[in-house]
């Protein structure tokens, strides 16, 4: 600055409560650019205080202050103020009297907006230079008490165990003051206006926590409380508002569930199981569906072998006492069970003891007719293969479990696929009927199943199934036999080739099959000295030759036996070619015919089969004679008719005309007056048509021979096109006869003699001989 500030301030306290009619006070007047002197020291400017003014005024325009310059006369000095409330938002609330210096509130203020402003004052001359440097005026907003408190929650709720200590929190209030925080006007007092009897809670004034002052909380008795707060300013003497609490109380397990009877009496169905049999009632004062409600039931006696069971309901909390294994009138007619419930969660050390947690439950078997029992069920027995009818097969009995009832059990048949068993309707005896087929569809694996009933004759009857498996044992009525091929082909010599390899077969099923034993027949002793038989395993043996023996079909006779109890025992024959091998153990080509007779046919369908081809072979060659005949005929026929239409000449190619008016070389009247074809001796038929010939196609009639030779072209070129269209000769591009040459000739081919073999291979020698003139031939082609 270029002037010290001073700062002469006085603020003109006035009652905002005054009338209109008061007058208006005169406001302070500051001399904000007057500097003070000091002896031997740096004059400073004042520091200006800031300007207070109450929020909410009423009246206005409101002097403030007056500011003054001491440079020039009073009406000299123009005075101006900018900044917020001026000329800045929010404007107009400040207005300056320029030729005064007085300074105006026009608007009313809210602090809670706005709670200072910072104008800057400025003194100019008329003429519009600065007579003083700007200087700054603070305005600051006092705070009046015109806004009530606030709570945060219209409803602030809590949870709270019930049997909690006193001290215990439960939750807080909160709530708000929009007023000057540094005045009373925002001092919160928080209290509790209403909450019934008794006063189980308190509110901290300050802090707003609300907690128990003393014991009694029972959620059985009073489930939720409803509190109504409240909160004042100027430290609860201002504005209030109120709001709202709601506590909860949390159930704790502090009553134990108590049966409504010391006893129940029920009745249950015998032989039944997985039934209700009653219901035990309890009851509970805790939270319906909490773990401090749901009763649990324990059976303490009476129930050695656990035939019965409890489980709770979970909409009603009784205990439905189950029966889950089959009760026995006759073992036992009456239950008597000791039963206890208690709750899933635990009860409180301190909540009192149920007077009735245990009590007796009573349970009477009712007698039922029960059905039969099988005493063995399934029954498992076993038959022999084939066993004839009448063959006793078991006595597949049942008992009636109803001791204390007189009834007749029969028995009958439900499931029997081969109706292959008999069952005797009193006693329950089974036997066959007929003979069972081993290959019956319905025996699995060795087994038969069949299902029998048994049926009392109460009422009404009860039925009871038993299943009975029947194994069919295997009897060894089947011989082995050698797998296929029945023949084989051996070396000559012993030593060559790995010999004949024989496998066996057998219908029956083990034990009454393999191993089976190989054995040459000895009522055949060459057998034994020329060949041998090695068992390789329970189904093959090898088969070779002890000394070298004849080249061609053998049959050996063999003995197969198995292993079953009786052994059964097959001759059988086997072909064995017998041949001349390689080095490599197999048959030489040359030995094929020997190798092929060894297939086992025998001489009666050989015969047959021959016969046979040679009847098929004279058929075919009769057929082909017969159809070359025919058509020798027939080309004969033709020719007979063509024979007579011959046109050509025989020609003398070494006689020597006279030239060209020598004419008698060649006829050419033939030409144009052909004779006529005698007709054949018999009729040829209509020729045949091509595929392509339309079904309208209607044969050419004769055409007319030309009368002038100068009609010949015509005639010729009619001839070609009626021959392109006649659909009954072969198409133009179609290998054509143009003449027939007869049936052929003795002589040989025109052709060069010895045509086919080479120069080279030619012997020209020979022209020297003929003399001179072929010197030069034989010179050429002749050897040097």
């Amino acid at each position: 600055m270029s002037s010290a500030l001073l700062f002469a301030l006085g603020l003109l306290a006035q009652s905002l409560g005054l009338s209109w009619a008061v007058p208006e006070p005169e406001p302070s007047t500051l001399y904000p650019w007057r500097r003070a002197s000091a002896p031997g020291r740096v004059r400073r400017a004042w520091v200006i205080p800031p300007i207070s003014v109450s929020e909410n005024h009423k009246r206005l325009p409101y002097p403030l202050v007056q500011i003054k310059s001491d440079k020039q006369q009073l009406g000299s000095v123009i005075y101006s103020i900018q900044g917020p409330g001026v000329d800045e938002e929010p404007r107009n609330v400040f207005s300056i009297d320029k030729f005064t210096g007085r300074v105006y509130l026009n608007a009313t203020l809210d602090r809670e907006k706005t709670d200072r402003f910072r104008l800057r004052a400025f003194a100019l001359d008329l003429g519009g230079s600065t007579l003083e440097d700007p200087t700054d005026l603070e305005i600051v907003v006092v705070d009046q008490n015109d806004n009530r408190p606030v709570f945060l929650q219209d409803v602030f709720r809590g949870r709270i165990l019930e049997g909690a200590i006193p001290g215990t929190f439960v939750t807080r209030a909160e709530a708000t003051d929009a007023d000057d925080p540094e005045t009373d006007n925002a001092a919160l007092r928080f209290s509790i206006l209403e909450q019934g009897s008794p006063e189980l809670f308190s509110i901290d004034e300050h802090t707003g926590e609300i907690r128990t002052v003393q014991v009694g909380l029972d959620r059985e008795v009073v489930a939720v409380y409803n509190l109504t707060l409240q909160v004042a300013d100027m430290s609860g003497d201002g504005l209030t508002a109120t709001a709202s609490a709601i506590i909860s109380v949390d159930d704790v397990n502090d009553n134990a569930p108590e049966f409504t009877k010391d006893e129940f009496f029920m009745e249950a169905a015998e032989a039944v199981s997985g039934v209700d049999v009653g219901r035990l009632e309890v009851e509970d004062k805790d939270l319906p569906g909490s773990p401090n409600w749901v009763a649990r039931f324990t059976i303490l006696e009476g129930d050695p072998d656990g035939q019965f069971k409890i489980y709770t309901d979970p909409k009603t909390n009784e205990g439905v006492l189950s029966v889950v294994k089959p009760l026995d009138y006759e073992s036992r007619e009456q239950y008597e069970l000791r039963v206890s419930v208690q709750n899933e969660a635990p009860l409180q050390t301190a909540a009192p003891r149920a007077q009735r947690g245990q009590t007796r439950v009573s349970v009477w078997v009712q007698d039922t007719n029960e059905a039969p029992v099988f005493p063995e069920n399934p029954l498992r027995t076993s038959i022999a293969e084939g066993a004839p009818p009448g063959t006793s097969v078991a006595t597949f009995s049942a008992r009636d479990p109803d001791t204390e009832q007189l009834q007749r059990i029969s028995y009958s048949k439900d499931y029997d696929p081969e109706d292959w068993l008999q069952v005797d309707r009193a006693t329950g005896r089974i036997q066959t009927q007929r003979v069972l087929s081993p290959a019956s569809p319905f025996l699995k694996d060795g087994w038969y199943r069949a299902i029998i009933l048994a049926l009392d004759n109460a009422m009404p009857p009860s039925t009871a199934t038993g299943t009975l498996s029947i194994e069919i044992l295997e009897v060894n009525d089947h011989a082995p036999a050698l797998a296929p091929p029945l023949s084989g082909s051996l070396c000559s010599e012993p030593d060559q080739g790995p010999g004949l390899l024989l496998g066996a077969t057998d219908e029956d099923l083990p034990p009454h099959g393999a191993p089976f034993h190989f054995q040459l027949n000895p009522r055949v002793p060459d057998l034994g000295r020329n060949w041998s038989l090695s068992q390789i395993n329970v189904s093959h043996a090898r088969l070779r030759l002890r000394h070298q023996v004849s080249e061609g079909l053998h049959r050996l006779s063999l003995l197969l036996q198995d292993s079953g109890e009786p052994p059964q025992q097959r001759e059988q024959t086997l072909n064995v070619t017998v041949c001349r091998c390689g080095l490599d153990g197999t048959c030489l080509p040359g030995a094929a015919a020997l190798q092929g007779g060894g297939v086992g046919v025998g001489l009666g369908a050989l015969v047959i089969v021959l016969a046979s081809t040679v009847v098929l072979l004279v058929l075919i060659l009769l057929a082909a004679l017969r159809t070359r005949f025919r058509g020798q005929s027939r080309s004969k026929s033709l020719l007979h008719g063509l024979q007579e239409d011959l046109r050509d000449n025989i020609l003398n190619y070494d006689e020597q005309g006279g030239g060209e008016e020598d004419q008698d070389a060649y006829d050419i009247n033939q030409l144009r007056h052909p004779v006529e074809p005698k007709a054949t001796s018999r009729s040829l038929g209509r020729p045949p048509l091509r595929r392509d010939a339309p079904f309208s196609y209607v044969p050419q009639p004769h055409r007319v021979l030309p009368t002038s030779p100068s009609d010949i072209a015509n005639f010729i070129s009619d001839g070609l096109e009626a021959a392109d269209s006649d659909p009954s000769v072969p198409p133009y591009d179609t290998a054509l006869i143009y003449d027939y040459e007869g049936d052929g000739s003795v002589a040989g081919t025109l052709s060069s003699i010895l045509s086919s073999q080479g120069d080279e291979d030619q012997d020209y020698d020979y022209l020297r001989d003929w003399g001179p003139r072929f010197a030069r031939l034989a010179d050429m082609y002749g050897h040097p």
